[in-house]
């Protein structure tokens, strides 16, 4: 099980998610996706090419490149991707998988008991 980190940043303590993998940076504090998205794009699928059901993605800092690392592994994994969201009032990481494949057939049903027909 690898965690794999969209964008490392060493201020930010991230240790707790160790629990889920070993941790691995997909890209380093100083990546501009603007200067080279092809070069970065590159550098993230050759880091994500065995991504799979046991692995985690942990969002953290430039938007593009979570979007790109998302994007990535739910290509790879036929639409499945796992990540962790921080909870800052708990201080956790909360696992949380997500299917991004398929049609709106195939989405799931609202629950009665909380849609009120406005959402």
């Amino acid at each position: 099980m690898t965690v794999y980190v969209t964008q490392e940043n060493p201020r930010m303590d991230i240790l707790s998610a160790r629990e889920y993998g070993e941790l691995a940076p997909l890209t380093s504090p100083q990546e501009q996706i603007h200067l080279s998205p092809g070069r970065v794009v590159a550098h993230i699928k050759r880091r994500l090419q065995h991504y799979n059901d046991e692995d985690w993605l942990l969002p953290m800092g430039d938007p593009a490149i979570i979007g790109v690392a998302f994007a990535v592994a739910a290509d790879i994994n036929n639409g499945r991707i796992n990540l962790l969201k921080w909870d800052k009032f708990e201080r956790t990481y909360y696992p949380v998988k997500i299917q991004v494949r398929g049609g709106i057939d195939n989405l799931p049903q609202p629950d009665e008991d909380t849609f009120d027909g406005n959402n």
